[in-house]
């Protein structure tokens, strides 16, 4: 493989999870016991009708993280079904995790994996 050669992954899905402010550690971790090889968390600010009223009388803070994972499709059912226990997504206000399809994806992949990738 040459300097100039790259590989495109096309067989990857993004994870993203948004939560409550100073939840993502835990899930982080949890997603990398899963496989997960890094994630991305940056903060941000929610708005809506949740944070206004609150759900079942809670009230629901506005700051949030914003967990972004790439994965291998293959392993995508297993750590979303990590991050979504870790983070007690099943009770209400507690955040929301999804799954995009990537069309196409690519980072630098060391020539000895690149070597058995295109063996």
């Amino acid at each position: 493989m040459t300097k100039k050669d790259f590989i495109v992954l096309t067989d990857v899905s993004l994870i993203t999870c948004i939560v409550q402010r100073g939840l993502a550690d835990e899930i982080v971790q949890a997603a990398q016991d899963a496989g997960a090889q890094g994630a991305t968390v940056y903060y941000a600010r929610g708005g809506g009708v949740r944070e206004r009223l609150g759900i079942l009388g809670l009230a629901v803070e506005v700051e949030k993280e914003v967990i972004m994972i790439v994965a291998a499709s293959e392993h995508v059912e297993r750590i979303f079904k990590r991050m979504y226990a870790a983070g007690k997504l099943d009770t209400p206000g507690m955040g929301f995790v999804y799954v995009t399809r990537l069309e196409k994806a690519g980072t630098f992949i060391p020539p000895e994996i690149a070597d058995q990738l295109l063996g």
